[in-house]
């Protein structure tokens, strides 16, 4: 009789059985049917044979001397590759569940039925097939599955550094924009550089999480790039404005926002925010909408702090310096009215950081300034 299905040279069967004419006959049948096979009378026989060749199926008898069929089947378990088929004269459904469990492919029970050992086999040898490609294949998917990850892991980095590169270009030209509308106004290069930091530190003392922190020093640094709309003139006049050089001034602050508004970049549109409200006044005396408290966005009260200290610590075109103490003793004359309360003493408690952002980028002092610093409303707009 023609074997079930086409075998593989390397589908070896071992048959275990203690009786020498059942062993002989069940490999004769195996033989003549085109499966190649190799026999054990015992336990530990099965296992030497197991030892030196790589068999595809095991077709093991029940009841020997040294051991069972259940036994062997344990054995065969650690072996993934091994299918097995129990053979034993009892029909018995516990031990044929039991041999289930084990992992058994098959169960026949003597005397043999010819055609009943040939299924038992192809199906116990295409189960094996199916399960060691389904197995193959798996793997292979989880190994696409770790290059795909991997490289998309590498893309996503690429974006990240991408993404990090974008927001320090864009970071360094906002902030040498903003620097070329401070240089038309006086000679304080820094000031940008020291608000960005002190909107950033008032942003971190409240709580805000570092990438808001790192967005509000970013926009508070764009707080007067309406400048650059403003004449020299005016800009850059020693001494005290006239009431509508004044009003030209404070125009700034809505050239800013139509500067840096209508952007899909939050960035920008924060700094938008920044620059039209950072003059505003916590009890509704400031401009250009004459906001008060929390009607002024969180931005533009945390930059009004910042601006106000630097200014007031920095030499301008129409006024010298105060120093850090007095500035402070202007500030909080401030509380509550031109400032937040609780931004304003977050600001003032963390003097110690802000005076060493102040020394760090310190400006230099130049040899002469003239005006004076209470009367001209630029200094404390």
């Amino acid at each position: 009789m023609a074997a079930l299905e086409e075998q593989r040279d390397d589908e070896l069967i071992l048959v275990v059985d203690d009786d020498p004419g059942g062993r002989r006959l069940l490999a004769k049948i195996l033989d003549r049917n085109g499966y190649p096979c190799i026999t054990a009378g015992n336990i530990a026989e099965a296992r030497e044979r197991m030892q030196e060749e790589k068999f595809a199926l095991v077709l093991t008898d029940m009841d020997m001397p040294g051991g069972s069929g259940l036994d062997l089947l344990m054995s065969v378990g650690a072996a993934p590759d091994v299918a097995t088929v129990l053979v034993t004269g009892i029909d018995d459904p516990n031990i044929a569940k039991t041999a289930m469990e084990m992992g058994a492919y098959g169960y026949i029970i003597k005397p043999y039925v010819l055609n009943e050992i040939l299924i038992n086999v192809a199906s116990a040898l295409r189960r094996r097939r199916l399960e060691i490609e389904n197995r193959n294949h798996r793997t292979r998917l989880e190994q696409m599955v770790r290059d795909r990850t991997q490289e998309v892991l590498g893309y996503v980095g690429q974006l990240e550094e991408a993404e990090r590169e974008m927001k320090v270009l864009q970071r360094e030209t906002i902030q040498r924009l903003s620097m070329a509308a401070e240089f038309r106004d006086d000679d304080t290069p820094r000031h940008v550089q020291r608000v960005t930091r002190y909107c950033a530190l008032i942003a971190e003392r409240i709580g805000e999480d570092p990438e808001r922190c790192e967005m509000i020093g970013a926009a508070g640094a764009m707080h007067d790039v309406g400048k650059i709309g403003i004449p020299d003139s005016i800009l850059m006049k020693p001494g005290r404005l006239t009431d509508p050089e004044w009003e030209i001034m404070k125009g700034h602050c809505e050239i800013g926002h139509r500067l840096l508004s209508g952007t899909s970049a939050e960035l920008l549109n924060t700094a938008a925010t920044v620059a039209l409200t950072h003059h505003e006044r916590v009890d509704g005396s400031g401009y250009p909408q004459g906001l008060k408290g929390e009607d002024i966005p969180l931005e533009g009260r945390i930059t009004a702090i910042a601006d106000v200290f630097d200014a007031l610590t920095s030499h301008r075109v129409y006024s010298r310096a105060v120093t850090s103490g007095k500035a402070i003793e202007m500030l909080r004359s401030g509380r509550g009215t031109q400032f937040d309360e609780v931004l304003l003493d977050v600001f003032l408690g963390a003097q110690g950081v802000v005076l060493g952002i102040k020394e760090r980028l310190a400006d230099p002092v130049p040899e002469s300034v003239d005006g004076e610093m209470e009367e001209d409303p630029r200094r404390i707009p």
